[in-house]
């Protein structure tokens, strides 16, 4: 598949499916893959045949947009967010809970993949946050679009390469190795709740003390789904609670209700109430 008609498709399709091609920039040879399997699974000779086979066929466009899903994760990814998170929005998030007379603090992560930002966000809160909140719980809801990937989130074990940005102390207490793979203690693993929804269709109940959605809607979404799914990421938040994106993303100009509190980082409060633009 030349390049010139892979971008071509993609520039004609994304935009029909509410995505963006700027965000598909990089990764168009995976989806290219992926196109291949399928124009050979359907017995098409290019993406010509395809792009009118989809529109004979409505029912292949959710097959398509599977095709355009790009679940890259591992733990700890990007070190300084997750530093942040331990060193300032965790402690920040269990002090106005016990202020609340809450008994636990709870997160989301949108877009979660195989699990490693969720069990991440438990390993934080395990080694850098709880001895201080010995009274408080921690709870996360981990949500993905695919099934595939909440089984494998499920199942714990992962690569080598998955955990080289960990703390080697926190892969020794964390981890048994069976095999080639590192599972997940039960412990870790039985603080995440994993939930199968498409983030723009159905949201879990919050509200969210810290909410994580890195590396999806403000990257592959269009204009439009990104304003609304900003719009639904703040009620979904607790007053003064968290927001963090991807290290290359950042709200929309036009969306209200949030400040962000970092120079360098896409780290975001929302307003309290009685704020301006709250």
């Amino acid at each position: 598949m030349a390049d010139d008609s892979r971008v071509a498709f993609l520039k004609w399709c994304l935009p029909r499916l509410g995505l963006r091609w700027s965000g598909y920039r990089k990764v168009r040879g995976l989806v290219g893959k992926r196109l291949n399997r399928r124009l050979a699974e359907l017995g098409l000779a290019d993406l010509s045949a395809y792009r009118t086979f989809l529109i004979g066929e409505p029912a292949e466009w959710a097959r398509l947009e599977a095709m355009c899903r790009v679940p890259i994760s591992r733990f700890y990814r990007d070190r300084a967010v997750f530093d942040a998170i331990g060193g300032q929005l965790l402690p920040e998030a269990a002090a106005a809970a016990a202020a609340r007379g809450d008994n636990a603090v709870k997160c989301w992560s949108a877009g979660c993949a195989s699990g490693e930002e969720p069990y991440t966000l438990v390993m934080v809160w395990r080694f850098c946050v709880a001895q201080d909140w010995p009274t408080l719980g921690f709870t996360v809801i981990a949500t993905d679009a695919e099934n595939m990937m909440i089984e494998r989130a499920k199942a714990a074990c992962y690569a080598r390469s998955s955990l080289k940005d960990l703390p080697p102390q926190w892969v020794e207490q964390a981890f048994t190795r069976c095999g080639p793979l590192f599972c997940l203690e039960r412990g870790i693993r039985e603080g995440v709740q994993f939930e199968l929804q498409d983030i723009r269709r159905l949201m879990p109940d919050g509200p969210f003390d810290l909410i994580l959605c890195r590396n999806l809607a403000f990257t592959y979404f269009d204009d439009a789904l990104q304003c609304r799914i900003s719009d639904q990421l703040r009620e979904s938040l607790r007053r003064g609670g968290f927001l963090v994106l991807g290290t290359h993303e950042a709200l929309p100009g036009e969306v209200g209700g949030f400040t962000r509190i970092s120079l360098n980082l896409p780290l975001y409060r929302r307003k309290p109430s009685g704020s301006k633009g709250s």
